[in-house]
């Protein structure tokens, strides 16, 4: 098989447990139940197999940097798990737009220079994959970087709740350029979001009436810090909240959905605590009410997911799929173009992952006819259920390529 070369956009914390799990777990048998991984071989794919090509970023604290270094310079505050050794890749000066926001801008000086040239820098690494780790509010520079991986030829998978993957305009112009992309916005291995629609599911498969709900979160990392500014906030309440009620077969006022992130607490570092509460009406109209939290690490528990994701991309670009991937989006983004039951979101991925092609054409074939989350009964009983086969516990290797891939991009601006 050959490599997974994969470029990252944002050198924070996320991308340091990203390197750190790649490394951490580079001998990892096949057999191995690695957690927070689909799969240590992914169609074909080892983690070992997952190349860092190129990272971008402003902070003159990591501009110039071997990434091994980068990844664990001021502000990042992550949990470090492992040492990776010197990789050779420096990360790069990228390109600004409003990628530094009100309050990142008073911890966060931008390195001198001019914004290297993208899409050459892609080019020139061989890169397959690009992960987009900008900060949440981001608009305009993601915009401008998904432009650069179009002319580039790359697949891309977005991490940040700018939306990419679930616009039809981006779709089309992905589609157009014969390039596969996953998104938006990562969901975690056990995180706030996933939690919250994981009850959601059990309050609709027990019969008991949602009334209200709360999702509240707090942590010390600079994605809160950045969060503080409420104006950057607008795509991630719509992220983190249209997750949750999308599973929900009833209409809710938006005064009884509360979901999103709450405040900035430094000495929480990149913990994160949430808290979740839900009002409900059981038989006979009596109340039933649900509290909890949630303590989490923050980036770690985005790691695997991402490097299960950049190997579905790779897939995606191996059997020549273009547009938005539906089902690796909808397993692994709060986002993605089409919102299905959790369960089927995994059946449909390990399906994707033994026959990409067939898998993808049975998901497109199904929104067409018009399942979605709310028909969610129908959809675990339906056409996900056919189009999801079984896999086998380990490595399942059906994904592999029937021929190498060519790229259908015009290599010259």
């Amino acid at each position: 098989m050959s490599k997974v070369r994969v470029a990252i956009i944002g050198v924070g914390n996320c991308a340091s447990s990203f390197v750190q799990g790649l490394y951490y777990y580079r001998n990892a048998r096949e057999a191995d139940r690695v957690p927070g991984l689909m799969h240590v071989n992914l169609g074909g794919y080892h983690i070992r197999d997952v190349e860092i090509s190129a990272a971008i970023d402003i902070d003159r604290n990591k501009v110039g940097k071997d990434l091994s270094e980068a990844i664990v310079t001021w502000p990042n505050n992550t949990m470090v798990f492992a040492h990776p050794p010197k990789s050779g890749v420096i990360v790069q000066r990228g390109m600004t737009h409003d990628g530094l926001g009100k309050y990142l801008s008073k911890i966060i000086q931008k390195a001198p220079g001019s914004t290297v040239d993208i899409v050459k820098l892609l080019r020139e690494t061989r890169t397959d994959v690009v992960v987009n780790y900008l900060p949440v509010g981001s608009e305009e520079a993601t915009k401008w970087y998904v432009e650069q991986v179009l002319e580039a030829g790359c697949a891309l998978v977005n991490c940040i709740p700018v939306f990419i993957a679930r616009e039809k305009y981006w779709q089309q112009r992905f589609e157009k350029r014969g390039l596969p992309v996953i998104g938006d916005d990562i969901k975690s291995q056990v995180g706030a979001t996933i939690t919250h629609r994981v009850l959601t599911s059990l309050f609709n498969d027990r019969g008991v009436r949602i009334d209200r709900t709360y999702q509240l979160n707090f942590g010390g990392n600079t994605d809160f810090l950045n969060m503080l500014e409420r104006e950057r906030l607008e795509s991630k309440k719509i992220s983190k909240t249209s997750a949750v009620t999308s599973l929900i077969p009833y209409p809710m006022s938006e005064d009884d959905v509360h979901v999103g992130p709450s405040d900035y607490v430094p000495w929480l570092k990149d913990r994160k605590w949430c808290h979740i509460r839900m009002e409900g009406t059981t038989f006979g109209d009596v109340p039933l009410n649900l509290e909890m939290k949630l303590e989490v690490w923050d980036s770690p528990n985005s790691a695997g997911i991402v490097i299960d994701a950049v190997r579905c991309a790779k897939l995606g670009l191996d059997h020549h799929l273009t547009g938005a991937l539906i089902a690796p989006s909808s397993y692994f983004k709060k986002s993605p173009p089409h919102q299905f039951p959790d369960d089927v979101c995994r059946q449909m991925t390990e399906a994707f992952i033994q026959d990409p092609r067939a898998t993808e054409q049975k998901m497109r074939a199904m929104v067409a006819s018009g399942a979605s989350a709310r028909g969610a009964a129908g959809a675990r009983a339906g056409a996900a259920r056919r189009a999801a086969k079984p896999s086998v516990n380990g490595s399942p290797a059906a994904g592999k390529p029937r021929a190498k891939r060519r790229r259908a991009v015009a290599r010259a601006r």
